[in-house]
């Protein structure tokens, strides 16, 4: 059975409107097929769009924590210094 929702579900938008790397908005995570008929939409089926844009977001933010620390160590933990290396004693 179909749930009927009360109240209008609004486009994520956030007025970026860029596509990414992998064809999805760096704004709002949809892609270009659910921008282009949101408004036509059944709100069940934006509401699946909501939760999957989520997910991108929290996939995208993760790849670029991932970026910013190439080794997934802390400097501080995995002597990246070569200093340290006691080779020539």
């Amino acid at each position: 059975m179909k749930q009927i929702e009360i109240f209008e579900i609004t486009s994520p938008c956030i007025g970026v409107c860029q596509s990414g790397a992998k064809g999805f908005c760096v704004g709002c995570y949809r892609s270009r097929e659910e921008r282009v008929h949101w408004i036509n939409l059944e709100q069940d089926v934006q509401s699946k769009i909501i939760k999957a844009c989520a997910a991108r977001k929290k996939r995208a933010k993760a790849a670029q924590n991932k970026k910013k620390s190439p080794t997934g160590t802390s400097p501080q933990l995995g002597f990246v210094d070569d200093s340290f290396n006691q080779k020539d004693q």
